[in-house]
C-alpha cells in the first residue's frame, strides 16, 4: 500500500538547559551585592516569564508596577506595549535591586543598568545582557552554551514538560503568535526523549 509522505520540516534547535539547571545559576548569584540583585531579577524574567533580552532592555522603571506586578513590554515586532503578570519573587526581586540602587527613579529611567567602570548607571543593553547569561552559566559550570535566547527556550521546554505538552499554556508564557511554533518545541522535546531511549537499548541487535 502506498503511503503519501509528509513534507519534513528543518530541523530548529530548541535546546537550552534543565530547569535544576536553571535554578541552580539563579541561586548562584550573591544577592548581598549590588550586581547579584540584579542579576537575580534578570535570570527570573528570563526564566519566569520568558523574555527576549530586547524585551528586557528597553524597559523603563515606569514599565514596572510592583503594587500589581506587571511589566509593560515591547514585544517582537510589536508596535504597542502590552501587560505581563509577574510571580510574586519576580516583583519582589525587581523591586530590591530598584531600592538597592537608589538614585533617579523617574519613569523614563532604565529599569536595568550596567554595573561595570565604563559604562556604570546607563541602560543595559542587548549585548549586556547576553555577556552576563553567558558569565553566569559558564561560572555555574553549565557546559552547554548559553544565551538568553536559549533561556527562553528551557522556560518554554520547561513549561511544555510541566503541562505534558500542552502547547496553548505554553503559548501563554512564549507569546507566540502561533501555535505551530510552540509545536516544533514540544516535536523536539520528544526528539530528546527518543534519543534517551535509544540510549538506553545501545546493545541490543
Amino acid at each position: 500500500m502506498d503511503v503519501d509522505s509528509v513534507p519534513t520540516q528543518a530541523y530548529r534547535d530548541t535546546s537550552g538547559c534543565t530547569g535544576e539547571e536553571f535554578l541552580t545559576v539563579i541561586h548562584s548569584c550573591d544577592r548581598s551585592t549590588l550586581v547579584g540583585k540584579r542579576d537575580y531579577a534578570l535570570l527570573l524574567l528570563l526564566w519566569g516569564n520568558a523574555l527576549r533580552r530586547n524585551e528586557i532592555s528597553t524597559l523603563n522603571v515606569g514599565h514596572f508596577d510592583a503594587s500589581i506586578g506587571t511589566l509593560e513590554i515591547l514585544g517582537k515586532g510589536k508596535l504597542s506595549r502590552a501587560s505581563v503578570n509577574l510571580p510574586k519573587a519576580t516583583v519582589a526581586a525587581i523591586t530590591d535591586w530598584l531600592i538597592a540602587r537608589g538614585g533617579d527613579m523617574s519613569a523614563n529611567r532604565p529599569l536595568f543598568t550596567s554595573m561595570d567602570f565604563q559604562n556604570e548607571g546607563h541602560r543595559l543593553t542587548g549585548d549586556g545582557i547576553y555577556k552576563i547569561v553567558k558569565r553566569l552559566f559558564k561560572r555555574a559550570g553549565i557546559e552547554k552554551h548559553m544565551s538568553p535566547h536559549r533561556c527562553r527556550h528551557s522556560a518554554i521546554t520547561a513549561v511544555l514538560e510541566k503541562t505534558d505538552g500542552n502547547v496553548r499554556k505554553a503559548q501563554k508564557l512564549s507569546r507566540h503568535a502561533k501555535l505551530n511554533t510552540l509545536q516544533i518545541y514540544d516535536d523536539n522535546r520528544n526528539r530528546d526523549q527518543l534519543s534517551m531511549s535509544e540510549l538506553l537499548m545501545d546493545g541490543l541487535d
